[in-house]
């Protein structure tokens, strides 16, 4: 049984190489080929779950936003255009991130809940961080999510 998500990438991307969208096929036949590497590391080789491909997206999404970074840095323009691009289509598949104020209630909440088992000040950062992460798993990145931790124990 094919996972429905990996399933709808293969459909996509045959609808893109026959619409002739380069950029698309590429894009999409590059992550198919990520999720098939991480379905075979490992000692056997096993399907991955909608939420393992999920994870395996936006591990791409961020290599390209990185890409797009440092190509922009690089001055190389067109080449920072591509990669963002390309991260704009892998957007299209993950789950919509939450706003800065969705997270920052999230975290205070969660501040709040460590103060009250005892955990205070910046050494609290890994209590806290511990009751954030699997309510925010998927939809915010691990850098934003500690950074708004860092400064709601600061403030």
């Amino acid at each position: 049984m094919t996972t429905t998500l990996k399933s709808k990438l293969h459909d996509d991307l045959n609808s893109a190489i026959k619409a002739r969208d380069e950029l698309r096929s590429s894009t999409l036949r590059l992550t198919l080929a990520a999720i098939t590497k991480e379905e075979v590391a490992g000692k056997e080789k096993r399907e991955l779950s909608d939420d393992e491909v999920l994870k395996v997206i936006a591990k791409e999404a961020k290599k390209r936003r990185e890409a797009a970074e440092a190509f922009a840095q690089g001055g190389r323009a067109e080449s920072a255009e591509r990669e963002k691009a390309e991260g704009v289509i892998l957007d299209e598949y993950l789950p919509r991130q939450l706003s800065d104020e969705e997270l920052a209630g999230i975290v205070a909440a969660a501040v709040e809940e460590a103060k009250a088992a005892g955990a205070e000040g910046p050494r609290a950062m890994g209590a806290v961080m511990k009751i954030v992460n699997p309510k925010v798993a998927g939809l915010a990145e691990g850098g934003r999510v500690a950074a708004a931790v860092k400064q709601r124990l600061q403030g």
